[in-house]
């Protein structure tokens, strides 16, 4: 009787502790991942809602205070950034969201310098696609050059996804070209344009002069016409 109970209360135990486990594991699923996801949204607070706000004001999406507090302002600005760079619009800064602003959070391995390297290639290579597929290889470092330029010029914002995603710069952004996946091409010419080469010869605009309606844009210095875009400063 005695080793029955044993075994038994031995049983008993096993059971428990087989259910413990499966309650862990389904936590693990249903909660842990969405928390990785869902990295900032309405009611966060901290530098990364400060980063978010700062870049949004700049690029004209946000007009609230950049106080780190991620209220119903901020829900939509990044509602109207992401309706208008293709990207699920449900306001909250998730993963896509924040590389797409240039923001690589600290709750990511994917943060490190070596894959926001990687990042900035990949997003300039969209923006040299989407603005220069089929021009001379050329034109289209040259292209990566002005966006490199831009960023080292105090009349501009200061990061790469800062200039690109500048509201009305490129058209690439505004008509969703910018979210075409770039072909080899595009990606070689924006690391040749990262590692130096400037065939702009330092331009920070350039158009098509065949279809440019802007007189402004005309009186920009001119610095070399390569295929159909004429680059300027």
């Amino acid at each position: 009787m005695k080793i029955r109970k044993f075994v038994n209360k031995k049983r008993s135990l096993i059971a428990i502790l087989t259910l413990l486990i499966g309650i862990l594991l389904i936590y693990n699923i249903l909660f842990t991942n969405n928390e990785v996801e869902a990295l900032s949204k309405y009611g966060s607070r901290g530098s990364e809602v400060t980063q978010i706000q700062t870049k949004l004001k700049r690029w004209g999406y946000y007009n609230g205070n950049v106080d780190g507090i991620y209220g119903t302002q901020t829900v939509n600005a990044v509602k109207s950034f992401q309706r208008k760079n293709g990207l699920a619009v449900d306001g909250i800064a998730g993963k896509k969201t924040l590389e797409a602003m240039g923001i690589y959070s600290s709750s990511s391995s994917s943060s490190s310098s070596s894959t926001s390297s990687s990042s900035n290639v990949t997003l300039l290579a969209r923006l040299i696609y989407g603005e220069s597929r089929g021009e001379p290889y050329t034109g289209q470092v040259a292209v990566g050059a002005v966006v490199l330029n831009r960023v080292k010029s105090s009349s501009f914002p200061n990061t790469m996804s800062g200039v690109i995603y500048q509201k009305g710069a490129f058209d690439a952004v505004s008509d969703g070209q910018i979210n075409l996946n770039p072909d080899s091409t595009s990606k070689k010419a924006a690391q040749d344009a990262i590692n130096g080469w400037d065939p702009s010869y330092g331009s920070i605009y350039y158009f098509n002069p065949a279809t440019a309606t802007n007189k402004w844009i005309w009186s920009r210095p001119h610095t070399v016409t390569i295929g159909k875009h004429r680059f300027c400063k």
